[in-house]
């Protein structure tokens, strides 16, 4: 099979043949048919974070295809069945994250495509018990974004408690952000859509935002506040201004979601203010199965939709550039 490979931190990507991987008790192989470039496979890429994926490995938590082998003990799957295979790879079931519905904190959990290897290949393997059965009607190619940049902001959404007649401050439209739009239409909320291109605040607007934000042209605290200030603001955009900004446009008692990882990055957070305005700063990351099985139900039943172009695996290298220098308008996702 064919695989994308970081050979060493930093380094460009190598497509390189490997063997077919044979799946372990409780494992299935998946022939992959879509796999999403999520900003996330960069920073594995570089080992921008604290604690870093050790390589040789594959990238890719997006990863969507049939199953084609099983391993002992695997009944919950079954031959021929699409599934999609996230960033939460592995969690023990046992701690009380686990127990208590929150097991994307589980502290023994493996993660997709960094404790293992992931999508960005012909072929894949994923524990089957954290392997998602992508519903009918659903093509892999917008299944794949929907596995991470879906399940991701449509937790945030959940952690901060939306409703209607909420202003939602939405930074950073892109391809986690233009599914963050949605779901926050799909609460009943009135969005405010911040980025830095034409193009992705066009595509806001399209998918419903009722507020562009240019913060090229205006503070995004500014115009938040003059609307009453933010129920609560999705930080997305990998730059810190943009999570400062996100949280100076608050209203009192509003909450700010920090979801995108800059490297290294760091906010200040104004003691006083946020003490007299009961202002809260939180964190989310990605979502359980339950949540991802939402959004799939969501997805097939019309409500969102998934703006991404596809590419083949050959390109990664060439995708991740133009990631990093914003020539992508939503998601890209290589197809097999």
């Amino acid at each position: 099979m064919k695989a994308a490979v970081v050979r060493a931190l930093g380094a460009p990507l190598v497509i390189e043949e490997r063997p077919d991987p044979e799946p372990g008790p409780g494992q299935v192989r998946i022939r992959v048919e879509a796999s999403g470039l999520c900003h996330t496979d960069i920073h594995a890429a570089r080992g921008d974070w604290p604690v870093k994926p050790t390589p040789p490995f594959v990238p890719g938590h997006e990863g969507v295809g049939i199953v084609e082998k099983l391993g002992d003990g695997v009944t919950r799957l079954s031959l021929g069945q699409r599934v999609a295979v996230p960033w939460l790879g592995w969690a023990c079931g046992h701690c009380d994250h686990c127990l208590s519905g929150w097991e994307t904190l589980c502290e023994r959990q493996i993660n997709t495509g960094y404790g293992c290897d992931g999508g960005h290949a012909e072929k894949m393997l994923a524990a089957a018990d954290f392997a998602q059965p992508v519903p009918e009607g659903i093509t892999p190619a917008d299944a794949a974004p929907l596995t991470c940049a879906g399940v991701t902001t449509y937790k945030a959404l959940k952690v901060a408690g939306v409703g209607p007649t909420d202003l939602v401050a939405i930074s950073g439209v892109g391809g986690l952000g233009h599914l963050a739009v949605q779901y926050a239409k799909i609460a009943g909320a009135t969005v405010a859509a911040i980025d830095v291109t034409d193009d992705k605040l066009a595509l806001a607007r399209a998918l419903g935002a009722d507020l562009l934000i240019d913060a090229r042209k205006e503070d995004p605290a500014e115009v938040l506040k003059r609307h009453g200030g933010a129920h609560a603001a999705i930080a997305l955009a990998v730059n810190e201004q943009a999570f400062a900004a996100a949280y100076g446009g608050l209203r009192r008692g509003g909450t700010l979601v920090m979801v995108a990882l800059p490297a290294g990055g760091t906010i200040q957070v104004p003691i006083f203010d946020t003490v007299l305005n009961g202002t809260s700063v939180i964190g989310s990351i990605v979502g359980t199965r339950q949540d991802l099985a939402e959004v799939f139900a969501l997805h097939a039943a019309g409500r969102t939709r998934v703006v991404r172009e596809t590419r083949p695996l050959a390109t990664v290298n060439e995708s991740i550039t133009d990631i990093l220098d914003g020539q992508v308008t939503a998601r890209v996702v290589f197809e097999m």
